[in-house]
């Protein structure tokens, strides 16, 4: 996994970020190479729409999905389904987007205001 991190590390501190760090990496041969060799070896089958939104390059992240995808199926709690949504946003390539949109309905609710938002 440390060569596949090393090279999103270098394009992120070249300035890529979400859909335009995705659309370098899908065209970086190298880094594809690894990914499916590292996604032969992970352990649980995603759905094609989910291997399309979610990065899942790690056993980790395909654990974490099962488990959402799981949980999506109990009657949970509003504040649980938020929660598990919320949580599957962290496996999208440009997983600060839905932070700053929660961060954002978070300032409305609570009056905040921020010089920097």
């Amino acid at each position: 996994m440390g060569e596949i991190q090393e090279i999103e590390d270098i394009y992120i501190s070249k300035g890529y970020r979400g859909m335009k760090l995705k659309e370098a990496l899908e065209k970086d041969i190298r880094y594809q190479k690894l990914l499916a060799k590292k996604k032969q070896k992970l352990k649980f089958n995603a759905t094609k729409a989910e291997k399309e939104k979610y990065v899942l390059s790690t056993n980790d992240d395909f654990e974490i999905l099962k488990i959402c995808n799981i949980l999506a199926k109990k009657k949970l709690s509003t504040e649980d389904k938020h929660l598990v949504l919320f949580i599957k946003t962290q496996l999208e390539a440009d997983w600060r987007k839905p932070i700053m949109a929660e961060l954002s309905r978070l300032k409305k609710k609570y009056r905040i205001k921020s010089e920097f938002v």
